[in-house]
């Protein structure tokens, strides 16, 4: 007998047909398309990917399948299978990993639940997703100048007159000698803005220097490439390094011309309320100078010389023997005057960036003279040394990139020595991300948070570029994706940035200029549980570790700017965007 059809089931499997075409409900397009994003359950990367990356999203839902739509008409474009569910106690939540690797075409997409109207943040697949993102990045400092006018043609709306032009600095008693008794006035223009204040700080602005110096050393043409519209674009010198010079120049005027000895930093005597640059006009002071910064100071300046002696730009050559010069002259000041603490004087309240531990900052001087002078350190020189993720007061690992990376023929055991140790580090990186739901390498969230992040896959980078092997590469876009929106707070930690970024930063121009959008293209703090009281009355933080955050103006404890900070941010997505990786 012969089967009647079921016409029922025929018009079931048509839909699902036109379903799986894209073809489907037209309303639940335009839902789609228009939905609010929902970070707090779909957590994205809100920049982008590139086509060939290991594209990964975050899903806190027990639904299982997710389909990704055209962020024009809705239509989907893929289905996938999220992850078995983990949890992570740092967060306090549980995600499934969402991953589309084969969605490569150009386009900005959202990553829906299957037949949901809840869809995550718009983003973007392409080869330059990070492109623009990266030259903010490196704006962001030129944002920061002190001395210096912003003008409406370079700063649009937060364009801002110049302020503390620094040319008339009092040197400070704990800063006296015999040339310069307490209260001579100096001159120590430019520099960048540390922080979310107005300070200027040595160790700091090293570690930053350093940063920015090896990304232009490993990256030349890329840097050759971006154009920031910045005063000085259009001259011979790249404007990544242009930036750079800005702060690099302040940076040798804090060199005391008759020892060699550097103070530690130039401030005012305590910080002050939000108010602009040109408004804040108390007096200025170069306090103490101390061993870590000298030491700092010699390494950089050593780097500076190198990376400069062969560059294209007469202007740079000249620079490099400044650096030299400079460079052995507090080598000298800091063999004659190896312990010199710095503390706070009694009437100083800024940031004291105190190290009481001199043995990283001794064996970064070190190494960076030995590679710039040519001599080969005596064997042992890497006797307990051990990488770790660069941070202002650990800097010995800076040592070691150098090492991994430069050198005459006559370092190549050492050379060798040195990456082995990077890549271990980079290979104990991975296996933690790989044990992380988040994908990510850190586990303790203090201050700077995202900058231990972005320096963690600094490593990675460094680790692949002395290997050849991108088995890092997978960890390296994990943290990319933590920074952009991939985190527990879903919130993208670049201003300017992404459909969820900080708006409330604290950084004094942007609280203090009118404009509502703060200054883009700075990398907050983030998640931060060793101050949990800087806001008073209080705000609301969660306990969990990845979540402590809060976008707030007074919470400098997580929402506070800071050029080296935003130094390694530069670096990665610099590093990603010059590479366009693919895997």
């Amino acid at each position: 007998m012969k089967k009647k059809s079921n016409p029922g089931l025929f018009m079931l499997a048509a839909f699902a047909l036109l379903a799986s075409s894209g073809c489907g409900n037209a309303e639940l397009k335009k839902t789609r398309v228009e939905a609010p994003a929902a970070n707090d359950i779909i957590l994205v990367n809100q920049v982008g990917y590139q086509p060939g990356a290991d594209k990964v999203a975050l899903v806190r839902s027990d639904a299982e399948r997710f389909e990704i739509i055209d962020a024009t008409d809705g239509r989907v474009v893929f289905r996938g299978t999220a992850g078995e569910p983990r949890y992570w106690d740092l967060s306090g939540d549980t995600v499934r990993a969402a991953g589309f690797p084969g969605l490569k075409k150009p386009g900005t997409y959202r990553l829906c639940l299957e037949g949901s109207e809840t869809c995550s943040a718009p983003f973007r697949i392409g080869r330059d997703v990070y492109t623009e993102i990266t030259k903010a990045a490196i704006k962001s400092f030129y944002f920061n100048r002190s001395g210096f006018e912003i003008t409406g043609e370079y700063g649009s709306e937060w364009a801002r007159p110049a302020g503390h032009p620094d040319t008339a600095v009092f040197v400070h008693s704990s800063a006296a000698s015999g040339s310069r008794p307490a209260g001579t006035v100096i001159s120590s223009p430019g520099g960048w803005y540390d922080a979310g204040d107005y300070n200027k700080y040595i160790v700091n602005s090293s570690i930053t220097n350093y940063t920015l110096l090896l990304f232009y050393q490993l990256f030349p043409e890329y840097c050759r490439s971006l154009h920031l519209s910045i005063p000085e674009s259009g001259n011979e010198i790249p404007d990544v390094v242009d930036e750079l010079l800005w702060n690099l120049g302040w940076y040798l005027t804090m060199q005391d011309p008759e020892d060699g000895g550097v103070y530690h930093k130039l401030t005012n005597l305590q910080f002050f309320g939000f108010e602009m640059p040109h408004e804040a006009t108390q007096p200025r002071y170069v306090v103490m100078k101390s061993t870590a910064a000298t030491l700092d100071f010699a390494a950089l300046t050593a780097m500076a010389y190198r990376v400069f002696a062969g560059d294209p730009s007469e202007e740079l050559r000249a620079l490099a023997d400044r650096c030299l010069e400079a460079s052995g002259r507090a080598m000298q000041w800091a063999e004659a005057n190896p312990d010199v603490i710095y503390r706070q004087p009694a009437d100083v309240s800024t940031g004291a960036y105190g190290d009481g531990d001199l043995s990283d900052e001794l064996f970064w001087a070190l190494a960076e003279t030995a590679i710039t002078d040519g001599y080969v350190p005596e064997e042992g020189f890497l006797d307990g040394i051990k990488a770790g993720t660069p941070t202002w007061n650990q800097t010995g690992t800076l040592g070691l990139i150098s090492l991994a990376l430069s050198g005459p023929d006559s370092f190549s055991g050492i050379r060798k020595a040195a990456a082995g140790l990077l890549t271990a580090y980079a290979d104990e990186l991975a296996e933690k991300s790989a044990r992380c739901p988040y994908g990510i390498s850190l586990d303790r969230f203090a201050w700077g948070s995202t900058s231990d992040v972005a320096n963690q896959a600094l490593i990675k980078i460094i680790a692949m570029l002395l290997t050849g092997d991108d088995r890092y590469m997978p960890s390296v876009q994990a943290d990319v994706n933590w920074l952009l929106g991939t985190n527990p707070t879903g919130y993208c930690f670049v201003t300017g940035f992404g459909s969820l970024s900080p708006m409330h930063i604290h950084h004094r121009p942007s609280g203090a200029d009118g404009v509502a959008e703060p200054v883009p293209g700075f990398l907050v703090g983030g998640p931060n549980t060793s101050v949990m009281n800087d806001c008073q009355p209080a705000v609301p933080r969660s306990p969990f570790p990845a979540k402590s955050y809060t976008d707030s103006e007074c919470s400098y404890s997580t929402n506070e700017i800071c050029i080296n900070w935003n130094a390694p941010l530069v670096f990665i997505l610099g590093a990603m965007d010059s590479m366009g990786q693919v895997i």
